[in-house]
């Protein structure tokens, strides 16, 4: 082992170092930036956030951009959601650690993540192999270990696991898909982006005494669910 190669192997572990520690400063900026003065108030959606590194799940191409505030493109004209939007879904979700919950719209796997951190199970479901295979095995090698990936159309759920306590839709649908509805638990919520392809409502959905209560949380803009029960192509 010559000297100039251990000089350079330290300079790459110097560099490295460097990078994580602009990458961990840069993720508490977001979180206090673009999260708490946005009024994301949960604890709990705030640590898991600080804690899940967003650029592991960022294309490297698009590394340096990987705390802005805005979503980010993953290839095959998918994102990663502007990060106001993931906590925003996710704290509605009033998730205290014991849930069973069904994200459609796996993508990067960065949502299934910070949702690993605060129910007990998460099933993510994406209809794209190259990414459903990409997430999986992110997820895995960063030791997410109680997400579960599953390739498939998310818009007709996930029966075999069913009922969920929680379920995020990260794509939008003209209505809401009734298999979603039908495998929602009693007293569980929903969240789903509503509307066109350009532009939707984030509405949040109560299940009590078998009625779906809903309100709008905020203006959103989110890919196309594409599936039986959402957008067709």
């Amino acid at each position: 082992m010559s000297l100039a190669w251990r000089r350079e192997r330290v300079r790459v572990m110097h560099a490295d170092q460097m990078a994580q520690t602009d990458f961990a400063t840069q993720r508490r900026e977001m979180v206090e930036r673009q999260l708490r003065r946005r009024g994301i108030r949960d604890a709990s959606v705030l640590d898991a956030m600080l804690a899940v590194p967003r650029h592991e799940f960022v294309p490297e191409e698009f590394r340096a951009q990987s705390y802005d505030d805005k979503p980010i493109s993953i290839g095959e004209g998918q994102t990663i959601s502007q990060p106001f939007i993931v906590a925003a879904m996710i704290e509605a979700m009033e998730l205290k650690g014991s849930e069973k919950v069904l994200e459609v719209g796996a993508g990067s796997g960065y949502a299934a993540a910070i949702l690993s951190r605060l129910a007990a199970m998460v099933y993510t479901m994406e209809s794209r192999p190259n990414l459903a295979t990409a997430a999986q095995e992110r997820l895995a090698r960063l030791g997410f270990a109680n997400v579960a990936v599953h390739m498939g159309d998310g818009s007709a759920g996930l029966l075999e696991a069913a009922p969920f306590d929680a379920i995020l839709i990260a794509a939008a649908a003209p209505l809401v898909p009734q298999p979603l509805v039908e495998q929602l638990a009693e007293g569980g919520r929903m969240a789903i982006p509503i509307g066109d392809e350009q532009a939707q409502e984030l509405v949040l959905m109560r299940k009590s005494n078998g009625e779906i209560h809903s309100q709008t949380l905020h203006q959103c803009a989110f890919v196309p669910l594409i599936g039986r029960y959402g957008f067709s192509r």
